[in-house]
Protein backbone atom coordinates (compact mmCIF):
# COMPACT_ATOMS: atom_id res chain seq x y z
CA UNK A 1 0.00 0.00 0.00
CA UNK A 2 1.29 3.02 -0.44
CA UNK A 3 2.15 5.89 1.89
CA UNK A 4 3.48 9.22 1.92
CA UNK A 5 7.38 9.41 1.49
CA UNK A 6 9.36 8.77 5.14
CA UNK A 7 12.77 8.10 6.54
CA UNK A 8 13.68 4.57 7.53
CA UNK A 9 16.61 2.62 8.06
CA UNK A 10 18.30 1.28 5.40
CA UNK A 11 18.20 -2.72 4.88
CA UNK A 12 19.45 -5.17 2.62
CA UNK A 13 17.00 -5.19 0.36
CA UNK A 14 17.64 -1.77 -0.46
CA UNK A 15 20.89 -2.61 -1.84
CA UNK A 16 20.22 -2.27 -5.27
CA UNK A 17 18.50 1.22 -4.91
CA UNK A 18 21.16 2.57 -2.67
CA UNK A 19 23.57 1.63 -5.53
CA UNK A 20 21.88 3.56 -8.52
CA UNK A 21 21.45 6.16 -5.82
CA UNK A 22 24.95 6.68 -5.51
CA UNK A 23 25.39 5.94 -8.86
CA UNK A 24 23.15 8.64 -10.18
CA UNK A 25 24.95 11.52 -8.07
CA UNK A 26 28.43 10.91 -7.87
CA UNK A 27 29.64 13.22 -10.46
CA UNK A 28 29.46 16.34 -8.39
CA UNK A 29 25.50 15.45 -7.73
CA UNK A 30 25.41 14.36 -11.39
CA UNK A 31 25.17 11.35 -12.83
CA UNK A 32 28.24 9.18 -13.63
CA UNK A 33 27.54 6.32 -15.43
CA UNK A 34 28.86 7.67 -18.22
CA UNK A 35 32.19 8.28 -16.75
CA UNK A 36 31.99 5.25 -14.66
CA UNK A 37 30.51 2.49 -16.42
CA UNK A 38 30.95 0.46 -13.91
CA UNK A 39 27.93 0.44 -11.60
CA UNK A 40 29.50 -1.43 -8.50
CA UNK A 41 32.47 1.39 -8.63
CA UNK A 42 30.96 4.25 -6.84
CA UNK A 43 28.93 2.34 -4.10
CA UNK A 44 31.63 0.40 -3.69
CA UNK A 45 33.71 3.03 -2.17
CA UNK A 46 31.12 6.00 -0.88
CA UNK A 47 27.92 3.64 -0.32
CA UNK A 48 28.35 -0.31 0.56
CA UNK A 49 31.08 0.44 2.97
CA UNK A 50 28.90 2.12 5.14
CA UNK A 51 25.85 0.28 5.26
CA UNK A 52 28.00 -2.76 6.29
CA UNK A 53 30.68 -1.09 8.73
CA UNK A 54 28.18 1.25 10.07
CA UNK A 55 24.61 -0.05 9.89
CA UNK A 56 23.24 2.01 13.12
CA UNK A 57 23.59 5.46 10.71
CA UNK A 58 22.38 4.28 7.49
CA UNK A 59 18.80 5.83 6.69
CA UNK A 60 16.89 5.94 3.27
CA UNK A 61 14.36 8.14 2.21
CA UNK A 62 11.33 5.55 1.15
CA UNK A 63 8.83 7.00 -1.18
CA UNK A 64 6.19 5.36 0.36
CA UNK A 65 6.15 2.18 -1.92
CA UNK A 66 9.18 0.53 -0.53
CA UNK A 67 11.82 2.43 -2.99
CA UNK A 68 14.81 4.11 -1.67
CA UNK A 69 15.23 7.56 -3.02
CA UNK A 70 17.82 8.77 -1.20
CA UNK A 71 20.02 8.00 1.48
CA UNK A 72 22.16 9.87 4.18
CA UNK A 73 25.22 7.08 5.61
CA UNK A 74 27.17 7.84 8.47
CA UNK A 75 30.66 7.02 10.39
CA UNK A 76 30.91 7.59 14.29
CA UNK A 77 34.67 7.77 14.32
CA UNK A 78 36.61 8.15 11.09
CA UNK A 79 39.64 7.39 12.31
CA UNK A 80 38.39 3.36 13.05
CA UNK A 81 35.74 3.38 10.06
CA UNK A 82 39.11 4.17 8.17
CA UNK A 83 41.01 1.08 9.54
CA UNK A 84 38.09 -0.74 9.83
CA UNK A 85 37.53 -0.04 5.44
CA UNK A 86 41.21 -1.36 5.05
CA UNK A 87 41.13 -4.54 7.62
CA UNK A 88 37.31 -5.49 6.52
CA UNK A 89 36.21 -3.57 3.11
CA UNK A 90 39.11 -3.80 1.13
CA UNK A 91 39.48 -7.38 0.73
CA UNK A 92 35.91 -8.35 0.18
CA UNK A 93 36.85 -6.06 -3.15
CA UNK A 94 40.05 -6.30 -3.97
CA UNK A 95 39.14 -9.23 -6.44
CA UNK A 96 37.31 -6.99 -8.10
CA UNK A 97 39.22 -3.47 -7.85
CA UNK A 98 42.72 -4.93 -7.70
CA UNK A 99 45.07 -2.24 -6.09
CA UNK A 100 46.79 0.11 -8.60
CA UNK A 101 50.21 -1.10 -10.02
CA UNK A 102 50.72 2.46 -11.88
CA UNK A 103 49.51 6.12 -12.21
CA UNK A 104 45.92 6.32 -12.77
CA UNK A 105 45.09 6.76 -16.64
CA UNK A 106 41.29 6.83 -16.61
CA UNK A 107 38.56 8.85 -13.58
CA UNK A 108 38.29 5.03 -12.51
CA UNK A 109 41.13 4.30 -12.15
CA UNK A 110 41.51 7.15 -9.54
CA UNK A 111 38.93 5.95 -7.98
CA UNK A 112 39.95 2.83 -7.62
CA UNK A 113 42.89 4.21 -5.40
CA UNK A 114 41.30 6.41 -3.53
CA UNK A 115 39.12 2.68 -2.80
CA UNK A 116 42.90 1.62 -1.69
CA UNK A 117 43.89 4.51 0.04
CA UNK A 118 40.70 4.87 3.12
CA UNK A 119 43.86 6.34 5.02
CA UNK A 120 42.40 9.57 3.01
CA UNK A 121 39.91 10.29 5.23
CA UNK A 122 41.89 10.85 8.28
CA UNK A 123 42.93 14.36 9.12
CA UNK A 124 43.82 15.32 12.18
CA UNK A 125 42.69 18.73 12.02
CA UNK A 126 39.76 17.06 11.90
CA UNK A 127 39.61 15.50 15.46
CA UNK A 128 37.19 17.70 16.86
CA UNK A 129 34.44 16.60 14.10
CA UNK A 130 35.52 12.91 14.57
CA UNK A 131 32.11 11.87 12.20
CA UNK A 132 31.35 12.05 9.02
CA UNK A 133 28.44 11.82 6.21
CA UNK A 134 27.79 10.84 3.05
CA UNK A 135 24.14 12.28 1.70
CA UNK A 136 22.65 11.79 -1.61
CA UNK A 137 19.03 11.89 -3.59
CA UNK A 138 17.65 11.10 -6.75
CA UNK A 139 16.65 14.48 -8.77
CA UNK A 140 13.17 14.43 -8.45
CA UNK A 141 13.06 14.41 -4.39
CA UNK A 142 15.94 17.28 -4.69
CA UNK A 143 14.72 20.81 -2.70
CA UNK A 144 11.85 19.29 -0.85
CA UNK A 145 12.77 19.61 2.57
CA UNK A 146 13.78 15.58 2.43
CA UNK A 147 17.73 16.07 2.63
CA UNK A 148 17.01 17.95 6.04
CA UNK A 149 14.96 15.82 7.23
CA UNK A 150 17.46 12.91 6.41
CA UNK A 151 20.01 15.02 7.71
CA UNK A 152 18.00 15.55 11.10
CA UNK A 153 17.85 11.97 11.10
CA UNK A 154 21.70 11.21 10.97
CA UNK A 155 22.38 14.25 13.66
CA UNK A 156 20.12 13.10 16.07
CA UNK A 157 21.35 9.09 15.79
CA UNK A 158 25.00 10.27 16.13
CA UNK A 159 24.05 12.77 19.36
CA UNK A 160 22.14 10.05 20.58
CA UNK A 161 25.63 7.97 20.48
CA UNK A 162 27.65 10.79 22.61
CA UNK A 163 29.16 12.00 19.20
CA UNK A 164 29.99 15.33 19.70
CA UNK A 165 30.19 16.84 15.63
CA UNK A 166 30.33 15.26 11.95
CA UNK A 167 32.53 16.88 8.89
CA UNK A 168 31.89 15.89 5.23
CA UNK A 169 34.26 16.45 2.43
CA UNK A 170 32.39 17.60 -0.87
CA UNK A 171 33.62 18.97 -4.17
CA UNK A 172 33.92 22.93 -5.16
CA UNK A 173 32.34 22.02 -8.62
CA UNK A 174 28.78 20.82 -7.01
CA UNK A 175 27.50 24.15 -5.89
CA UNK A 176 23.85 23.63 -4.97
CA UNK A 177 25.36 20.65 -2.20
CA UNK A 178 27.11 23.65 -0.90
CA UNK A 179 24.33 25.98 -0.57
CA UNK A 180 22.32 22.95 1.25
CA UNK A 181 25.17 22.27 3.57
CA UNK A 182 25.43 26.38 4.35
CA UNK A 183 21.17 26.28 5.57
CA UNK A 184 22.03 23.42 7.39
CA UNK A 185 24.73 24.95 9.60
CA UNK A 186 27.61 23.44 7.91
CA UNK A 187 30.70 25.88 8.19
CA UNK A 188 34.62 25.57 6.56
CA UNK A 189 36.92 23.43 8.11
CA UNK A 190 40.70 24.43 7.07
CA UNK A 191 42.92 21.16 6.14
CA UNK A 192 46.30 21.34 4.34
CA UNK A 193 46.19 20.96 0.79
CA UNK A 194 42.47 19.71 0.28
CA UNK A 195 42.58 20.06 -3.25
CA UNK A 196 39.33 20.68 -5.09
CA UNK A 197 36.98 19.65 -2.15
CA UNK A 198 35.86 21.76 0.77
CA UNK A 199 35.38 20.14 4.29
CA UNK A 200 32.62 21.38 6.45
CA UNK A 201 31.45 20.12 10.09
CA UNK A 202 29.07 21.25 12.83
CA UNK A 203 27.49 19.50 15.82
CA UNK A 204 25.44 17.13 16.21
CA UNK A 205 23.05 18.49 19.02
CA UNK A 206 21.55 21.08 17.20
CA UNK A 207 18.49 19.80 15.38
CA UNK A 208 17.13 22.09 12.22
CA UNK A 209 13.55 22.29 12.24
Amino acid sequence: METAPFIRPYRDSDRAALADICVRTALDGQDSSAVHPDPELMPSIFAYPYVELEPDFAFVLDDGRGTAVGYVLGAADTRDFAARFRAEWIPRVSARYPAPTREARTPSEEMIGLLHTPERMVWDELAAFPAHLHIDLLPAWQGRGFGRALMNTLLDALHQKGVPAVHLCMVRANTPARAFYDRLGFGPLTVPDPGPVWYLGRPTHVIMQ
